[in-house]
């Protein structure tokens, strides 16, 4: 028998290495996804590849029967299982039933009206990365007992990690087991988790039926992307799946009513318990009669021929297929038919995009492609149903929830034709969905919806308005290090999504030239890192010494500003990325002088185009807006202050949040709140993403960032061994004690003070526009920070320094040097320095005269 991976095998190098059962239980397949080009196809899991339902439900029971065993029963009669949506959600919970009293909960990319997240965590190699933790008790996972977590495969180890370390930050827990049918990953891989394990102070085991590696040759991911390309049909020209006996007829489908249990969940989504699992197994003979009654209507028009053969001898051959995370009830329902004979496959519709190959030596053979008809949080699009076109079957049993059970599932492009376009006969069966509460009675009384009900329409018409937050279209969860980030996961959540993987980079003077001749925007694209020389680094020392107490002095004075004027716990909302240090400041300086913990992130803000919406969308669905104090590192002209607050007023949604902006230091005098109105070096500013956590400035571009996307941005990790982002921090914090009594009397004095902005810096730009001939305050950068940041992304002109100034202008000088950059200086300069970007920029031009060449 041909393995169902040799066709990529041998076209990529990719290849299986480890236990002698992983052909068996994996095949590969190709996806178009930046991230990664192949997939591996588990023929044991029941999602994309039609399997035994003996087999699918037994590979997880077995699992969980094993994890009872490595717990002992005392230990397994306190433990929580919880599945990853959308493939694990039946694994999961059928490792809980070999617990045998274990609850379980899986998570959902389907947010539910009137339903609080308890949590959310990020897929990162997924290609639809939300999921929401959705228990309907919300004590479900702040036990003390072991927590198992169950994914089909365990590749990098990452989703699950940060799972474990985003739980264990709110529930501490002793142990935690992890589950999955196969183990994938490499070395550096399996000494991270024994790391992180000895980080946490837990112990975490691992459970899996085989382990080995993917041998990855070099550039597969774009020899995959090319060989996707080459052989993805065109849109509308996909090709026509075999059919059984060329059967092309189209038959209505019969639905058949299952009468399922009241009360009893559909599935995991909000929690399923022992109690709910005994229900089920004792409803399962009358369900099952009414699908094998119905198959035999369907087959053969007459009650009981379901059972019978078929003309020659041979068996009817059923298709049990469910919806996405919807996969354990029809998984048991195909189960109890497998048991009274039938000759059953399961398996489920998918979100997944793979492509389709139809070689006995790749594991997606065919691919059927029809829209979601769940009305999802994200929007409509394609999904799929693999390997069932062509499958040989007599009938399918299509399972659905009544989410799902809308005029899109039975339109003429809809799942149900494309099934009847392939298999003889169709039977729909339909299972409540259920909510927690009042929205799960009604919906486990709702028969089929009508095309303009809802869910949340018929609870309001039954028990009155429900109260609940308003959902955006499905939001991630924030990014967090080590993933992303060198910092500490505590230390900042970044609303953002992980453009790691595109390439945004471009040589300044070609983006210059974009930017001043229109044709792009500055957060399209990228600069190239600046690699500091080894003098610029020790001017980056020596400012960082010299200035470390003067920094961690304004820290504390803004940071109590901002306690004194806002009552209960102030969240921190960094405008990324220069305000994300100061940011993790003064969250250090709450803890260690007032032992608060407060919450801090990271969002983007870009000139001209507005504050990240979804971000704040999603800020204002975990805490209350009144609440959000927006950070920044410095003000120049103010420029992101009237963004911001341009941004809040033109839109009533936001109108709860605080315009206002507390920054480190406000030359400018634009904002109320601030350390120090003084133009000095943040040391910070002297460097890019090395001394921010290794992340880009963020990046919004149409092709990259939808409309329900976070902005993005690029994590560095090759820059590692440059980073210095953890060092500053502490060599601020070192300097917080010392100064702790003057800040104290500071605050004081500042808050009995008009602080009122006077807009002097705006004023000042003005003036240095007209008067240098530029015409464009754009192009005007003033004070310390922004003049560094001219000097190492956009093309300078020249450089006007206060008469006088010192130390803190070592580095723009040494920065000037290097780009051939004239340093002039004036009286009166309002303050220390002001870069001038070159106006009519044509590649080259740099220096005074427009000719000067920037050097290398």
């Amino acid at each position: 028998m041909v393995w169902t991976g040799t066709w990529v095998a041998e076209r990529l190098g990719v290849e299986l290495i480890g236990d002698e059962e992983l052909p068996a239980l994996l095949g590969l397949a190709l996806r178009r996804n930046p991230k990664r080009a192949h997939l591996l196809v588990s023929s044991v899991l029941g999602k994309h590849v039609p399997q035994h339902p003996s087999v699918v439900y037994g590979s997880g029971l077995g699992l969980g029967l094993r994890v009872r065993e490595l717990l002992g029963a005392e230990e397994a009669g306190r433990a929580v299982v919880l599945g990853y949506a959308e493939t694990a959600t039946a694994l999961g919970h059928a490792v809980a039933d070999g617990l045998g009293t274990a609850p379980y909960l899986h998570s959902t990319r389907r947010p539910v009206p009137g339903v609080a997240t308890a949590g959310g965590f990020e897929e990162s190699h997924s290609h639809a990365t939300s999921h929401l933790l959705l228990p309907e008790d919300p004590e479900l996972l702040a036990g003390e007992g072991p927590l198992v977590l169950v994914d089909d495969e365990f590749s990098t180890g990452n989703t699950v990690l940060n799972t474990i370390r985003g739980l264990h930050e709110r529930y501490p827990r002793e142990r935690y087991v992890v589950v999955a049918l196969v183990d994938m990953r490499g070395p550096a891989d399996r000494d991270r988790l024994t790391a992180f394990a000895a980080e946490i102070g837990a112990r975490v085991d691992l459970l899996t039926l085989a382990a080995g590696t993917v041998g990855l040759p070099e550039g597969v991911l774009e020899k995959g992307q090319e060989l996707v390309a080459r052989h993805e049909p065109a849109p509308g020209t996909a090709p026509v799946p075999r059919t059984r006996g060329g059967f092309t007829a189209v038959a209505a489908p019969v639905r058949v009513d299952l009468d399922w249990p009241a009360g009893v969940p559909d599935g995991g989504r909000h929690g399923f318990t022992p109690d709910h699992r005994a229900r089920l197994e004792a409803a399962l003979p009358a369900m099952t009669g009414a699908l094998t009654e119905a198959l035999a209507v369907a087959t053969e028009g007459a009650p009981g021929a379901a059972s019978r053969d078929l003309p020659g001898g041979a068996r009817p051959r059923v298709l049990v297929l469910g919806f996405e995370e919807l996969m354990y009830a029809p998984l048991r329902l195909a189960g109890a038919l497998e048991d009274a004979g039938l000759d059953v496959r399961y398996s489920t519709t998918t979100r997944s995009p793979v492509l389709a190959v139809d070689d006995p030596g790749y594991a997606i053979r065919t691919r059927l492609v029809f829209p979601a008809h769940d009305d999802p949080a994200d929007g409509p699009g394609e999904r799929y149903a693999y390997n069932v076109a062509g499958g040989g079957y007599d009938a399918v049993v299509a399972v659905v929830d009544s989410t799902a059970d809308t005029p899109a599932l039975h339109a003429p492009e809809g799942l149900l034709a494309q099934l009847a376009a392939h298999i003889p006969h169709v039977v729909l069966a339909v299972v409540p969905s259920y909510a927690p509460g009042a929205a799960g009675a009604v919906a486990a009384a709702a028969g089929p919806r009508a095309p303009e009900a809802t869910e949340e329409a018929e609870a309001t018409e039954a028990f009155g308005t429900i109260e609940a937050p308003e959902r955006s279209s499905m939001l991630p969860e924030p990014l967090r290090g080590p993933a992303f980030s060198s910092y500490a996961p505590e230390e900042v959540g970044w609303l953002l999504q992980d453009l790691s993987d595109v390439e945004l980079e471009a040589p300044t003077e070609e983006r210059e030239e974009a930017i001043q001749r229109g044709g792009a925007h500055y957060a399209e694209s990228l600069p190239v890192e600046y690699q500091p020389s080894d003098r610029y680094q020790e001017l980056y020392r020596s400012a960082l010494e010299s200035s470390a107490a003067r920094i961690a002095h304004a820290v504390g004075v803004v940071t109590e500003t901002v306690l004194a004027e806002r009552s209960g716990r102030p969240v921190l909302v960094s405008l990324a990325r220069a305000g994300t240090p100061v940011g993790v400041l003064m969250r250090r300086w709450a803890h260690r002088r007032h032992g608060l913990d407060l919450p801090h992130y990271a969002v983007s803000i870009v000139r001209g185009r507005g504050i990240d919406a979804n971000a704040l969308r999603w800020l204002a669905a975990h805490h209350d807006p009144a609440d959000v104090v927006f950070v920044d590192g410095w003000t120049g002209k103010g420029a992101i202050t009237r963004e911001l607050a341009a941004a809040l007023r033109e839109s009533e949604e936001f109108a709860g949040f605080d315009p206002e902006i507390a920054v480190l230091a406000d030359p400018g005098s634009c904002v109320r709140t601030y350390g120090t109105r003084e133009d000095f070096l943040i040391p910070s500013a002297c460097l890019n993403s090395t001394v921010s956590g290794l992340i880009s400035r963020t990046v919004l571009r149409s092709d990259l960032v939808g409309p329900d996307d976070f902005h993005g941005a690029k994590f560095y990790r090759d820059l590692a061994g440059a980073d210095v982002s953890v060092a500053f921090l502490d060599a601020v914090e070192a300097r917080f004690d010392e100064v702790a009594d003057t800040v104290d009397t500071d605050v004081k004095e500042l808050l009995a003070t008009d602080r009122t902005p006077t807009w002097e810096g705006w004023a000042a730009v003005e003036r240095i526009s007209e008067e240098q001939g530029i015409h464009d305050v754009n192009l005007v950068k003033p004070g310390v920070g922004e003049t560094t940041r001219v000097l190492l992304r956009r093309v300078p002109w020249k450089i006007l320094a206060r008469r006088g100034a010192g130390a803190d202008l070592a580095h723009v000088r040494l920065l000037a040097e290097q780009r051939g950059v004239p340093v002039e200086e004036v009286d009166d300069l309002p303050y220390t320095c002001v870069g001038l970007i070159h106006p009519q920029y044509t590649r080259g031009a740099t220096g005074a005269d427009g000719k000067a060449v920037a050097s290398r």
